[in-house]
């Protein structure tokens, strides 16, 4: 399978810029299924900038590895800005990196709820600075069958990364 040029440009992008500001990546992925990850490793060299990925669909293993309260889940459910905040955050400190990636969503064709269409799905940011943890988060809406979705969804998180002031 030939990867997506696209996606293959800015996954390079993103370990210039990570290897340029010497710090190391990590992914928490829920809808993506890790492809968030296969496409920064199919970058040679991505060892020297990427530590990990996690995928964790389901909701016991957001709190198993990654930390995301119990409460939090019940509370906004899994797709959600405080679930993606969790998210990131629980990588950060379980990798001990530099940078965090999550994302959260319904990729379809089934899942929607009330206010939550299929392609919604939260991202959130997390960078360890000298003066803590920065987190931030954002909310898209894609359109189009499950590839479609999940494909957006990798082309946004790592324009994501390539924005952040690293």
């Amino acid at each position: 399978m030939t990867p997506d040029a696209e996606l293959l440009s800015l996954a390079t992008r993103v370990g210039e810029a990570l290897l340029m500001q010497r710090c190391r990546l990590v992914t928490a992925e829920s809808c993506t299924g890790g492809h968030i990850a296969k496409t920064l490793t199919d970058i040679p060299g991505s060892s020297r900038w990427f530590e990990c990925g996690y995928v964790t669909y389901s909701n016991a293993a957001k709190v198993r590895d990654l930390e995301v309260a119990s409460r939090t889940l019940a509370e906004h459910g899994a797709v959600s800005e405080a679930v993606a905040r969790e998210m990131a955050a629980g990588a950060l400190h379980v990798a001990g990196c530099d940078v965090a990636i999550a994302e959260t969503g319904i990729a379809g064709p089934v899942g929607a709820e009330p206010g939550q269409p299929v392609g919604t799905v939260w991202f959130s940011t997390c960078i360890r600075r000298d003066a803590g943890v920065e987190c931030a988060a954002v909310r898209a809406q894609f359109t189009g069958d499950r590839h479609a979705v999940r494909r957006s969804s990798v082309d946004y998180a790592l324009k994501l990364i390539l924005n952040l002031k690293l």
